[in-house]
């Protein structure tokens, strides 16, 4: 039986997993030129940076429940929160060429190179 502090761990992992993805999603589509490249980098880098999340939270932290088989911490922590993310990047925040940005001043420093 999962207590509640496993119970609250494990939720903590999928939330940060999903804050994760949600984030290298949307990092991907803004730098990406083609339409393909964003998600593509998204999934592969994105899944790979959510297992260390996982090691890292679950492991060194040790957070979260004992989920019994692999297969289900790798669905759960894994790609669960990649699919939730890159969701929420892609259905509800407005794509990158919709969002209109502050014009530069002229006091503020160039942009690098």
């Amino acid at each position: 039986m999962v207590g509640a502090v496993d119970a609250i761990g494990l939720a903590a992992i999928v939330l940060a997993n999903t804050a994760i993805a949600a984030l290298l999603t949307r990092f991907f589509r803004v730098r990406m030129v083609t339409a393909w490249a964003g998600p593509l980098y998204a999934v592969l880098l994105g899944s790979v940076a959510l297992l260390v999340s996982t090691l890292v939270l679950g492991g060194f932290l040790d957070l979260g429940a004992d989920l019994v088989s692999p297969a289900a911490v790798v669905v759960v922590t894994i790609v669960g929160p990649l699919a939730l993310g890159m969701t929420f990047d892609y259905f509800w925040m407005p794509a990158p060429e919709e969002v209109e940005l502050p014009e530069r001043s002229e006091d503020s420093p160039p942009e690098p190179r």
